[in-house]
């Protein structure tokens, strides 16, 4: 039977991806080498991490506008205290958009290097709404957002205009539509949501907004190093950015992020409808506010849940309960989810309506 992933992360990756990537598993370039076993100082694997950093920036519209892509470890989780070490001076302060759990955990880090001014929360309803009208202050280092937040389903359909550096963490939405991404100093994704596996950490950053904090700042958390060495500051994940390259490609191939985001657009366009349509499910967050890629909702009548999680088991579906926070259900529908498989999700609940 076939499966239908919708996992929010490690995510599901499109199957050619998953092909191409096993046959370099027992030969990269008819080495006769292993991608799992060549020197990431080898040409070939150079070749891949060149292309793979060029590629991002091509599709995000940055090329030769004075950005750097890199691909380094420790997920988002590292980049939430590398962007106050790059960019927070010291005694210095900086402005954070609360919206989401991890948005919580990038604030936590801030307030270890200097003030940590939070300029608007949705923690009062439990982030079911991304805050709006918060004013930023002008004297702040830099200001940081959450783009999607997986966990509650909501996403920022817009982005304020400053005139200090923006840093946006894009982990579960990067790739998925248009954006302006001139409008962002520092953009950083973990891949293992919408763009390879778990171990490598997608970092876009505006150059000329290093090196003037004054810090002394550990060498591997420095971004202008990781520049300086071309990603190849230490060992990188070889396999994971193998994998987000041939990702990268398929996007490309797709016809970049445009096409890609219509596909979404589509697919989570069924799946909400489905949600408002049935009486017996809810969406979880505020409507104006909700994912494209992280879909949550709830049963209107928990009796029901022993049904439901017995129909979408049986059709092949896995990985859609809600994280703890939020309860219910999540479909994640990042850029490889094929629109046949919400079909199915959407047929399980028009099925539910039958079963009552």
């Amino acid at each position: 039977m076939k499966k239908h992933n919708y996992s929010a992360g490690p995510s599901i990756l499109p199957q050619e991806v998953f092909e191409k990537a096993s046959k370099a598993v027992l030969d990269f370039n008819n080495s006769g080498l292993s991608i799992l076993e060549i020197s990431h100082r080898s040409k070939d694997f150079v070749a891949v991490m060149d292309e793979a950093r060029a590629l991002a920036l091509d599709l995000l519209g940055l090329t030769g506008k004075g950005y750097q892509a890199l691909f380094l470890q420790g997920g988002a989780s590292t980049a939430f205290l590398m962007a106050p070490y790059n960019l927070m001076k010291e005694n210095g302060k900086a402005a954070y958009l609360d919206s989401g759990t991890w948005a919580t955990a990038a604030i936590k880090e801030a307030k270890l290097f200097g003030e940590t001014v939070v300029v608007g929360s949705s923690k009062d309803d439990n982030y079911t709404y991304v805050p709006k009208g918060y004013e930023i202050p002008a004297d702040a280092d830099y200001f940081h957002c959450t783009s999607n937040n997986t966990i509650f389903g909501t996403q920022m359909k817009e982005f304020p205009t400053t005139n200090i550096p923006v840093v946006c963490d894009m982990s579960s939405d990067i790739f998925s539509r248009v954006l302006d991404f001139s409008k962002f100093d520092i953009i950083y994704a973990g891949a293992q949501k919408n763009m390879g596996p778990a171990g490598a950490t997608l970092v876009v950053v505006k150059e000329e907004i290093l090196g003037k904090n004054g810090r002394t700042i550990p060498s591997m958390l420095d971004y202008s190093k990781h520049i300086k060495a071309e990603s190849m500051y230490n060992t990188p994940s070889v396999f994971p950015v193998y994998v987000s390259l041939l990702t990268l490609q398929w996007i490309k191939e797709k016809g970049g992020i445009a096409a890609v985001e219509k596909l979404n657009n589509a697919k989570a366009e069924l799946l909400y409808n489905e949600i408002d349509r049935n009486p017996l499910f809810k969406g979880a967050a505020a409507v104006e506010d909700r994912s494209n890629m992280n879909v949550t909702f709830l049963l209107t009548n928990a009796d029901h849940t022993e049904t439901f999680d017995k129909l979408w088991k049986e059709a092949g579906i896995s990985g859609l309960p809600g994280h703890r926070s939020v309860g219910g259900y999540r479909a994640s529908i990042y850029n490889a989810m094929p629109i046949e498989s919400v079909q199915v999700l959407v047929d399980v609940m028009k099925a539910l309506e039958t079963k009552i």
